[in-house]
């Protein structure tokens, strides 16, 4: 588990890829507050279907490169991939606690395709930004998970049993239970967050 410093960090924007990194980033929030409001679980679902795509975008893109240049990729292949399987299995989880309706269905369709083409664009013009958006999306992610967390501990949520693809998955305890389950997944987040924060940073 986190302590409360990991969970709070934030990267201050430095230059204008920055700034509109997050500015993106918080658009995107606004939207999705608007639209969920405290559905945590059908958040979950939908958002997760798009923060999949960054990582198989990346590591193709990476991949590609390292062709073409004959030359290793320093390991960023494998992180990435292992990054979009991660957040495949968060949706494989969500799913099976909060179905999506007809319109988040639709919603997930039409964004999918519209943020892989946009990212797929933005990441052969400025991999920077590209990896500078995924940690501001996984910042939201953390916060969106603490959210979550505090719901389902003031009993507003049900602390439900959690579902056993996720006790497979994270090894947890036979009697684990949401709680459990989104301690671990916000830990992948914040996992998530410091490396492409740190990709960034590289690539400047």
């Amino acid at each position: 588990m986190s302590d409360k410093n990991s969970l709070i960090q934030h990267y201050e924007p430095r230059n204008f890829s920055d700034r509109f990194a997050l500015a993106f980033t918080k658009s995107a929030r606004f939207f999705a507050d608007t639209f969920f409001a405290k559905r945590y679980g059908h958040r979950a679902v939908v958002l997760e279907t798009v923060a999949a795509v960054p990582g198989m975008v990346g590591g193709a893109l990476q991949h590609l490169r390292s062709l073409r240049r004959m030359e290793s990729d320093g390991g960023w292949i494998h992180t990435l991939l292992d990054e979009a399987e991660n957040e495949r299995m968060h949706l494989m989880t969500f799913v099976r606690i909060a179905q999506p309706t007809w319109l988040e269905r639709m919603i997930i369709l039409l964004a999918q395709g519209t943020f892989f083409n946009g990212f797929f664009l933005l990441y052969i013009l400025s991999p920077k930004t590209a990896h500078r958006v995924v940690g501001y999306f996984e910042e939201e992610a953390v916060y969106s998970y603490t959210e979550y967390l505090a719901e389902v501990d003031n009993g507003s949520i049900p602390n439900t049993p959690a579902p056993d693809i996720a006790i497979e998955y994270w090894n947890m305890k036979p009697d684990a239970r949401l709680r459990d389950l989104i301690i671990a997944v916000r830990q992948d987040e914040v996992h998530h967050r410091d490396v492409n924060h740190e990709f960034a940073n590289e690539l400047t």
